[in-house]
């Protein structure tokens, strides 16, 4: 895709989140079964049906993906997307690249062996690896604003309320 493609997929939009920015407001939506015989959850991601489970540091067998590595993988995803954007509209090339996505667990807080451990990461760490002949300072534009338009990443680095509530299957 060009600059030009993605600026006219993306004006009609923009001109419409302008005028009526009640438009823009969206709500994602998310649900997932409990497993019947496993310590699982099912997700159903839209695309595909992913099937949750222990990690094995807090002793499952490695059989079902494991919901950290899910986070990961969804900052990892937001965070290739942002880039691919950013670098298209503002036509800088690149050749290849790659994202990873790192984060370091205590899993004695999860498991409830020590009260003071942290349940959930403790530090999380995102490279990108560009193949590119983009100048030092357009890259570090590509990056800046990779980083201040990804939706994951802004949200684990400015987290939002969250609530949690319980009702009964119907």
């Amino acid at each position: 895709m060009q600059a030009e493609e993605l600026r006219a997929l993306q004006a009609p939009l923009k001109n419409e989140y302008r005028s009526k920015p009640e438009a823009a407001l969206i709500t994602l939506r998310a649900s997932g079964h409990l497993g019947e015989e496993n310590i699982s959850c099912r997700v159903d991601t839209g695309k595909a049906l992913v099937e949750a489970g222990l990690h094995p540091a807090g002793g499952g067998d490695g059989s079902f993906a494991c919901s950290g590595d899910m986070l990961l993988e969804a900052l990892v995803a937001c965070a290739g997307v942002t880039l691919k954007a950013v670098s298209t509209a503002l036509s800088i090339p690149l050749r290849a690249g790659t994202v990873k996505a790192e984060g370091d667990l205590d899993f004695r807080g999860t498991l409830g062996v020590d009260k003071q451990a942290p349940v959930g990461f403790k530090e999380v760490r995102l490279r990108f690896e560009l193949d590119t002949d983009a100048s030092p300072a357009d890259v570090e534009k590509l990056i800046s604003l990779t980083e201040r338009y990804c939706v994951i990443y802004q949200t684990l680095r400015n987290p939002p309320s969250v609530t949690l509530e319980v009702g009964n299957v119907a």
